[in-house]
């Protein structure tokens, strides 16, 4: 049996988990200056953005032209500025919930220590029976003592499990504001790298047109002429999309600007996810159906078998339900591939349609929304229908955290279209080079295709 003073350094280990003290941030003057220092440059950037908005209204002119880009470069600066001031702030919350962290997790280990000890000794006092303990006291106030000290065992217990429980809720909130806070982090860093881009073409397009005098009016309309035709040929441009015809990008574009006003997602982040799908698609290739009891089917170029390339009859039964409401051959219409021709449970399967890349069974739910941005009937809503897959894929980032426009937040719901799964600080599990792909290329469409229109 146990003594009383191990019973008491038993309940003494639960005294380990008692939550210190708070982190609380003091605002000091450094941090209350910082806030007064970035209100004032938000304050510019607006005044900024007040005059650039004023002479884009004005009949176009060199001069005007060049009142434009240095209010452009004005309001990078002022913005790099600002996003600046916000890392600084950031920075020392990051340290600070670090810290906070790492002690938190240093009292869920020693409180997982203290409920094993108590774990353990509630167990020893139920391996003896009524019997036993009496028989092992030597009169009746000894077995009252042992009782008491089991009870007091017990009572340690449901405080140490209860205690433990609220470290552990601490610490997952912990964790998730500091998610929260390098995600701000990140976003910050990204604007900045966007506005010195920014900066440095503005810089550029500047210098050109401070070359040109007034005498040379001729050379600035081949200026814009050279625009003009840039930009004809960037929306006559073949756009790809996986499973169908290209469309020229201006439709693209359209369809693209469309989507996101129903939605809120931007522009150049729905052509790039159709984009990236349409680059996958090129490498995987597509397979048709040739069994919708077992989802088997073959590679449409190759004719290579391959076991349950779609869920079986989770995505076959709606499959062949929207090929036949549209009028399509479900023997001949294409779908993604699995990753490998032989089933596991770990490969996954394909059957994703179209250029949104929606399974069946997604689709399903979907389609009222699709149809209805659409002006169609939920029938009548097509996964291979360019207008329809636009309108889909901006429906489900949206659903996913992208209307918010930060990068993290796109990013993130980039990872989610691929895989389900948000990306992950620090790792490279499988979904996270295909969001970075998916921003990298959202830029190269924004600055390079969209600005230029």
């Amino acid at each position: 049996m146990f003594g009383l003073k191990q019973i008491t350094c038993a309940i003494l280990a639960v005294a380990i988990l008692i939550p210190i003290a708070s982190f609380a941030q003091t605002v000091d003057e450094k941090e209350q200056q910082l806030r007064n220092e970035l209100a004032q440059v938000e304050k510019e950037i607006a005044e900024q953005q007040a005059i650039l908005n004023t002479k884009k209204g004005e009949t176009a002119s060199i001069e005007r032209d060049i009142a434009i880009l240095t209010a452009r470069i004005k309001e990078a600066t002022l913005t790099i500025k600002a996003k600046n001031l916000t890392i600084s702030q950031l920075g020392k919350d990051i340290t600070t919930k670090t810290t906070e962290i790492a002690d938190l997790d240093r009292r869920l280990d020693r409180g997982r220590q203290s409920l094993e000890v108590l774990v353990r000794r509630t167990y020893q006092y139920d391996q003896f029976s009524l019997p036993e303990v009496l028989l092992s006291s030597a009169n009746l106030s000894e077995f009252f003592k042992s009782a008491d000290q089991y009870n007091q065992v017990r009572d340690a217990l449901e405080v140490a499990y209860t205690e433990l429980q609220s470290v552990r809720e601490k610490t997952d909130t912990a964790k998730q504001t500091l998610t929260d806070r390098q995600n701000r982090e990140m976003d910050a860093k990204k604007v900045i790298e966007a506005e010195q881009r920014n900066i440095q073409k503005s810089e550029a397009d500047k210098k050109v047109l401070l070359s040109i005098s007034k005498s040379q009016e001729g050379a600035y309309q081949k200026i814009i002429n050279e625009r003009n035709k840039r930009a004809a040929q960037i929306r006559a441009a073949l756009f790809a999309l996986r499973d169908s015809e290209g469309i020229p990008f201006g439709d693209a574009l359209k369809y693209a600007n469309e989507a996101s006003l129903r939605t809120g997602v931007r522009p150049a982040l729905i052509l790039a996810i159709l984009t990236q799908e349409s680059d996958l698609g090129k490498n995987v290739g597509a397979c048709l159906i040739t069994n919708l009891s077992n989802g088997d089917g073959i590679g449409k170029k190759s004719g290579v078998a391959y076991e349950q390339v779609m869920k079986a009859p989770r995505d076959t039964s709606p499959f062949a339900s929207i090929t036949s409401r549209l009028g399509l051959d479900w023997k001949m219409t294409p779908i993604s591939c699995p990753p490998g021709t032989k089933w596991t449970s770990s490969r996954g399967y394909g059957g994703a349609m179209g250029p949104s890349q929606f399974i069946p069974s997604t689709w399903e739910l979907f389609k009222a929304r699709i149809g209805s941005a659409a002006g169609v009937s939920a029938d009548q809503a097509d996964p291979w229908n360019p207008e329809h897959a636009f309108i889909a894929t901006a429906l489900y980032m949206g659903d996913l955290g992208a209307k918010s426009g930060s990068y993290t937040s796109e990013w993130n719901a980039a990872c989610k279209y691929y895989s389900g799964s948000a990306c992950k600080y620090g790792r490279k599990p499988a979904n996270v080079p295909y969001g970075d792909q998916v921003m990298q290329k959202a830029q190269n469409i924004q600055e390079n295709m969209i600005d230029l229109l």
